[in-house]
């Protein structure tokens, strides 16, 4: 851990006042607010938080986006409003060295599709086909009474996946649709959550700080829907290192 990133990490905490009141704090940065990764991480620490995982723990988060934005992000992924703050640009990004991303000079969109083609996001690929085919080393997203709704016309329970695929896993075609859902809300209100398209390709990253701020966990992102080091179980670094 180089002395630079944690002085950089403790003036982080004292600018944005995450003083806490747990044992651990996880700082995330994410990208835009209407970023495939912004939206899929803040469902997942949602879910931890609604499972009462985070007894140990305060979570803090800060997003490229603005006040607008930051309500729909929130109603719409159950992300707490109180633990996220919205910025104006990626400077916070550049001071901790976090990646911006693929920039060939053409503009925010060229840089992220060509992201997820997998120029130099190469992970993308393995992660969009995995969304497709499922994996049976992951958890299941939908139980068999929720109820899914993506697009306008189409409208299903997640019993559908446990006729066809069983239950356990994650299923074919589970985390495809789960990330479709996420794009039509951001594809609903782009100007609300893409605050400037030059920050598409902007990744995030996360800081899990112990009582004293040191740092003990740290991840930089470096492709498209790759905002955990293990994407099978993205917050299973929290459930090791966060026990009592």
């Amino acid at each position: 851990m180089t002395e630079k990133l944690q002085n950089d990490i403790n003036n982080l905490v004292k600018e944005f006042k995450f003083k806490g009141k747990k044992f651990f704090k996880l700082i995330i940065l994410f990208g835009l607010l209407g970023d495939f990764d912004s939206f899929e991480y803040a469902i997942n620490l949602k879910n931890f938080i609604n499972n009462k995982q985070d007894e140990n723990l305060d979570i803090f988060a800060i997003a490229i986006g603005n006040q607008n934005g930051k309500e729909k992000f929130c109603k719409f992924t159950g992300f707490p409003s109180e633990n996220l703050i919205v910025v104006s640009d990626n400077q916070v990004h550049n001071d901790l060295k976090v990646s911006r991303g693929l920039d060939i000079g053409f503009g925010g969109w060229i840089n992220m599709l060509l992201m997820l083609s997998g120029i130099n996001s190469f992970k993308t690929i393995k992660e969009v086909i995995r969304g497709y085919t499922g994996d049976h080393k992951a958890e299941q997203i939908y139980s068999k009474s929720e109820k899914i709704k993506v697009l306008k016309f189409l409208n299903f329970s997640g019993d559908s996946f446990s006729k066809v695929f069983g239950d356990g896993y994650l299923r074919p075609f589970e985390l495809a649709t789960f990330r479709l859902n996420n794009m039509n809300e951001i594809i609903q209100n782009w100007g609300d959550y893409i605050l400037d398209e030059k920050y598409l390709p902007q990744r995030g990253a996360s800081f899990l700080l112990d009582e004293k701020n040191q740092i003990v966990y740290k991840f930089f992102s470096s492709d498209v829907l790759g905002y955990s080091s293990n994407m099978r179980h993205p917050l299973g670094f929290l459930s090791d290192l966060i026990k009592e």
